[in-house]
C-alpha cells in the first residue's frame, strides 16, 4: 500500500502530507486513520508508547470517544529525506462540557511508501472557556479558508 506523498520530501510535498494528516485526525475515523503508519509503527504519545496499527486503531478509539468535538490544526516546523516535524494546536471538551485546548511538537518518520514508521508527540493542554475557543468550523475537515496556527500566535 502507498500513501502519497512519498519521501523525500519537498517543501510542497512536506506541507501536503501534513495537512493530509490533520485531516484524517479531523475526520476521527480511528480505522481510516490507523491506514497511514505501518504495521508494526510505533508511537510515543505523551507517556504513552503504542505499537501496531490496531493498537494505534484502538488508542484513537479511545482518544476520540472522551475528547469530543474535537478540531486539530497541524503547521509543518522542518523536514529532511523520509522526516517532517510539525506543531500543532487542537481544541475539544469532556462530557462534562469542559472544553480544554493542547499544544504539541510531533516528530515523523516514513517508510519508501509513504506510511508512518515513527511518531513521537509531546503534548501539553490547558483547560479554555469556551468563549477561548479558535477553532470554529463544522466538525471535520478544516476548511482552507480557516486561519492556521500561526495566525493565532500558537
Amino acid at each position: 500500500m502507498s500513501r502519497p506523498p512519498l519521501p523525500p520530501f519537498s517543501s510542497q510535498s512536506a506541507i501536503e502530507k501534513v495537512r493530509l494528516a490533520e485531516d484524517g485526525w479531523n475526520s476521527r475515523n480511528p480505522s481510516k486513520v490507523a491506514l497511514a503508519y505501518t504495521e508494526d509503527s510505533q508511537w510515543r504519545n505523551r507517556a504513552e508508547f503504542v505499537t501496531g496499527r490496531s493498537a494505534i486503531e484502538a488508542f484513537l478509539a479511545r482518544k476520540w470517544a472522551k475528547e469530543l468535538d474535537y478540531r486539530l490544526i497541524k503547521e509543518l516546523w522542518a523536514f529532511t529525506g523520509n522526516r517532517i516535524a510539525v506543531r500543532f494546536a487542537y481544541e475539544y471538551h469532556d462530557d462534562s462540557g469542559n472544553w480544554f485546548r493542547a499544544y504539541g511538537n510531533e516528530n515523523w518518520e516514513f517508510d519508501d511508501d509513504g506510511l508512518m514508521r515513527y511518531r513521537h508527540a509531546s503534548i501539553n493542554e490547558h483547560p479554555i472557556d469556551a468563549a477561548e475557543r479558535k477553532f470554529h468550523w463544522p466538525l471535520g475537515r478544516r476548511p482552507d479558508d480557516h486561519p492556521g496556527l500561526s495566525h493565532f500566535g500558537f
